[in-house]
């Protein structure tokens, strides 16, 4: 099992930053693929960024791709990170961590295994 608990979330203006952290325990999170997800009201959970379990792979939707950077420590914090710049309203949503069972790193929600809480964004435009 591996519990996830995502932080860092509010309200920011257009073209502000957040850093979002999502923190893990449980089974062994150096060897677990990570991913962010989002959520808007009415819309289906859609893929942000995914990061493989050394850190050394990562993909990005094209919407966020340049403005947001995915991280991780595996050494002490057992954390990842989804840092985000460049905000738009269009990037208003319910922020999500997640988790495979595996190292490989997948866009699909439909592929991982743990889930958090989700954490809100909001831009005002």
């Amino acid at each position: 099992q591996v519990q996830l608990v995502e932080s860092g979330g509010g309200l920011v203006q257009a073209g502000g930053s957040l850093r979002l952290s999502c923190a893990a325990s449980g089974r062994t999170f150096s060897s677990a693929a990570m991913g962010w997800f989002r959520q808007a009201p009415g819309k289906e959970r859609e893929f942000v960024a995914t990061i493989s379990w050394s850190g050394g792979i990562t993909y990005y939707a094209d919407s966020v791709k340049g403005r947001f950077t995915i991280s991780r420590d595996n050494a002490a914090k057992n954390t990842v990170y989804l840092q985000m710049s460049g905000l738009k309203p269009e990037d208003t949503a319910v922020y999500y961590c997640a988790a495979r069972s595996t190292v490989v790193a997948v866009t699909s929600p439909s592929r991982y295994d743990y889930w958090g809480q989700g954490t809100q964004v909001t831009v005002s435009s």
